[in-house]
């Protein structure tokens, strides 16, 4: 029984800072817009440096509440069904995509801050992360799918 709710806890911490970490990474990518050079412009680092550190905060929050799921000790060996299968499936696209993104989002930055356009393996950062984001969420909606709003 402890071996059980040693678990339940685990996930829950999971689940709900997988939610938080929504925030972080809905907000890189909307500040993903500014945080390239404007006609040239490649002065102003203002909101690139805001890109930056939502994304950074993005990935760490996602790193926490990975360790959570990962830590968590089995119960079962059973495989897993349904939405839980799906969620671990997509765990295969954007594990990697939150490793993959920073990376490439540093070429990019570098190439920018030297006044070069992105070229290269740099300029996959913005679909490397629209990929990300998108499997992340799907992931999430493999497991909460239904959505039962309680009021």
């Amino acid at each position: 029984q402890a071996v059980m709710d040693r678990r339940t806890h685990m996930l829950k911490v999971h689940q709900r800072l997988g939610l938080i970490t929504v925030i972080p990474v809905a907000a890189a990518c909307i500040s993903a817009a500014g945080a390239t050079p404007d006609k040239g412009n490649y002065s102003d680092t203002t909101s690139r440096d805001i890109h930056v550190a939502l994304g950074a905060t993005a990935v760490l929050m996602y790193a926490a509440t990975a360790s959570y799921a990962i830590r968590a000790p089995r119960v079962s060996h059973e495989p897993a069904r349904g939405g839980v299968k799906w969620h671990k499936y997509l765990i295969y696209i954007h594990a990697p995509g939150m490793v993959l993104t920073p990376i490439l989002g540093a070429m990019a930055y570098n190439q920018i801050a030297s006044g070069q356009k992105v070229h290269g393996i740099a300029s996959a950062h913005a679909g490397v992360a629209a990929a990300t984001a998108a499997s992340y969420g799907a992931a999430i909606l493999a497991v909460s799918w239904p959505i039962h709003l309680k009021f």
